[in-house]
């Protein structure tokens, strides 16, 4: 089993991966004042620059959507990786050597080097693929291609090649670059014969599958010519690098958009996926020689970011919350079991799942073909329900026309209205049903209620996933992010809170500058309940002397270790924000003032409180009311003192 990452490994992945150059690859980053970028942000839409970059804390956040982290939780969200992929995935990067815990122990992997040495041989091969495409031995892939209305910048677009015909030809192009016979069969693109190795994929159309980093990972093939005795899709072999029941094709120029609009297409074949794509439908994915299964899940759900306790209801304007998951089949009987599989995929997902199924059972290449990419888009809008689907499929099965096919087909379809995850909507479908069957409502709500008291058919509902019905938690421990309560938003129009929040964006990012004054603050320094949670973490955290002695990244983590989940996102966008001062060399001063004014406003209601206190006491009690005296004399003084340093 694998190890845990040690904390000092990955506290030194995220000091050496700098988090402006991760967020330039999805996103324009422009100068936004001192220290900060900013950019359209990559997780919605929008037209106004609302995601904000400061790399001397190394975190983000959108004040559009929210987003917010670091670059660990960046690459997680942005590329669909678990927390132990991001850290692996951003060490290769940063040149970090990862150490597994459990007993000290390296978790199993490949020696160092080898895993970029398999990955260099497939991007290397992509390369000599796609140079082939173009040459003259590759007409049979050139016509295969433009058969189905590719053309040549569409090849380019996903990179599709063509592997000779020769036994050695991409063995020789990269045994001349470097890589040993050892690292060929290792990388599954080489097979071992008994005279030695030779090349896994001749005489084919080539389309290399990628990660959801981008990385070339292994390839898809298809048969050309007549004489190519082989199945007509051959795949990578299970590698390192490779596993089919991880892979989703496409994923890496989906993966934006299915996080941005919160939606996937899951087609059947690798021309399905260019056809969907090049109609505008750019969330679409296929599986590479497999069913998708719960694996391809996890995948697809850490992407949708699915972890709303609420997901899968459908809302009154036609979208979901949770996203949707929208499946296209064949119309013929592998199609139909396809979609069963699925179904049986249906509650690993906080979100709703819809079939696509043209008329004509045309997929989408052909659709694309016949009818252009107009019929592409309307298949994929005109998605019904997945269970709808496998329903109907099931009553089909039986003759209507007698009351033992009647009775049978609501005895079939009643399993399948236990696992609707709205429970709120299960009557309306029990209702739909028996209208598609021709009984009544009364006999298909009997049939549901023993069907929900079985256990053997009860499949799980509401959302509830199959392994446990805990809370659901993010990578690393902390409860996801979707399950923790907001902090109040203060009102901006509070001349008070904005105050107050500028002083905190000045503590957070400019440590060093804000005077000695503000850490002698007492808990209820702060008026906004928001702020004062913040002001409470940083006390927590040693306040701005122990903020002096740390970078500035390590500063803004200290706080963090101190706040709950809640404070946790205020701190992010305060750790991010612009300050009104984009001069580097009045910042100083403007967060000493900023500083002082919160520190003024502090001392000016204990102020108020002594004043009002003494009001109320009796002079006849010299004792208490000369030391409440003495006590507003002192505030009073203190007040007086900082002014007059300022």
């Amino acid at each position: 089993m694998a190890g845990l990452i040690r904390r000092e490994d990955v506290d030194q992945v995220r000091e050496r991966a700098r988090i402006d150059e991760i967020v330039s690859a999805h996103v324009t980053l422009k100068p936004a004042g001192v220290g900060a970028l900013v950019g359209l942000c990559p997780f919605h839409d929008e037209r106004s620059p609302s995601f904000n970059v400061r790399p001397s804390v190394g975190r983000y956040h959108c004040f559009g959507c929210g987003e917010g982290g670091d670059v660990i939780e960046f690459v997680m969200k942005m590329d669909g990786l678990s927390f132990t992929e991001a850290i692996e995935y951003l060490a290769g990067k940063t040149g970090v050597q990862l150490r597994y815990e459990e007993g000290g122990a390296a978790r199993p992997r490949e020696e160092p080097g080898r895993r970029q040495r398999l990955l260099d041989a497939h991007r290397v091969a992509a390369e000599f693929y796609a140079e082939q495409l173009m040459g003259p031995d590759a007409s049979a892939a050139r016509t295969f291609l433009a058969e189905r209305s590719f053309d040549r910048s569409d090849a380019e677009l996903f990179g599709v090649g063509f592997a000779p015909k020769g036994w050695d030809a991409l063995q020789r192009h990269l045994q001349g670059r470097g890589f040993t016979q050892a690292e060929l069969v290792a990388s599954g693109l080489m097979s071992q014969g008994h005279r030695g190795i030779y090349d896994r994929f001749r005489g084919r159309v080539m389309w290399p599958i990628r990660d959801v980093t981008g990385a070339v990972i292994g390839f898809g093939a298809r048969r050309l010519f007549e004489d190519d005795q082989g199945p007509k899709y051959l795949n990578t072999p299970e590698t390192s690098l490779y596993k089919k029941s991880h892979v989703l094709y496409g994923i890496d120029l989906a993966k934006r958009e299915i996080a941005k609009g919160k939606r996937v297409v899951v087609v059947e074949g690798y021309t399905d996926v260019m056809a969907a794509h090049l109609s505008g439908v750019t969330t679409a994915v296929a599986t590479c020689g497999t069913a998708f299964g719960a694996d391809h899940a996890k995948v697809v759900r850490r992407l949708l970011g699915d972890t709303t306790a609420g997901g899968g209801m459908q809302l009154a304007s036609g979208g979901t919350v949770g996203g949707e998951i929208i499946f296209t089949f064949d119309g013929d009987a592998a199609g139909q079991k396809a979609a069963e599989r699925a179904y049986g995929e249906d509650q690993r997902f906080f979100a709703q799942t819809y079939v696509a199924v043209a008329d004509d059972g045309m997929d989408p290449c052909d659709l694309r073909m016949a009818r252009g990419p107009e019929a592409v888009r309307a298949l994929v809008d005109g998605r019904k329900p997945l269970f709808a689907f496998v329903i109907q499929a099931k009553i089909k099965q039986f003759d209507l026309n007698t009351v033992e096919g009647r009775v049978s087909a609501v005895r079939a379809a009643a399993p399948e209205i236990v696992g609707i995850r709205d429970r709120s909507q299960r009557d309306g479908y029990m209702r739909q049903v028996a209208g598609w069957i021709g009984t009544e409502i009364d006999e298909v709500r009997r049939e549901v209620a023993r069907a929900a008291s079985t256990p053997s058919q009860r499949r799980p509902a509401d959302g509830a996933r199959p392994a446990s019905g805990a809370t659901p938690v993010a990578d690393g421990g902390r409860p996801a992010s979707g399950a923790a309560p907001r902090l109040p938003a203060p009102d901006p129009r509070d001349p008070v809170a904005r105050d107050e929040r500028l002083a905190l964006v000045a503590v957070l990012q400019y440590p060093q500058h804000v005077p000695a004054s503000f850490d002698d603050l007492g808990e209820d320094a702060f008026a906004v309940p928001a702020w004062r949670a913040v002001h409470a973490a940083i006390r927590a955290a040693g306040g701005a002397a122990a903020g002096r002695e740390l970078s500035a990244a390590q500063w803004v983590a200290a706080v963090l270790e101190q706040s709950s989940e809640s404070v946790a996102i205020v701190v992010t966008q305060l750790s991010v924000a612009s300050l009104p001062e984009d001069r580097e060399a009045a910042v100083a001063a403007f967060v000493e003032g900023v500083v002082r004014r919160v520190v003024d406003l502090g001392l000016k209601r204990r102020v108020d409180d002594a004043r009002s206190r003494l009001q109320r006491l009796d002079p006849a009690d010299a004792e208490t009311y000369n030391s409440a005296f003495a006590e507003l004399l002192a505030i009073e003084s203190e007040r007086r003192a900082l002014r007059e340093s300022a």
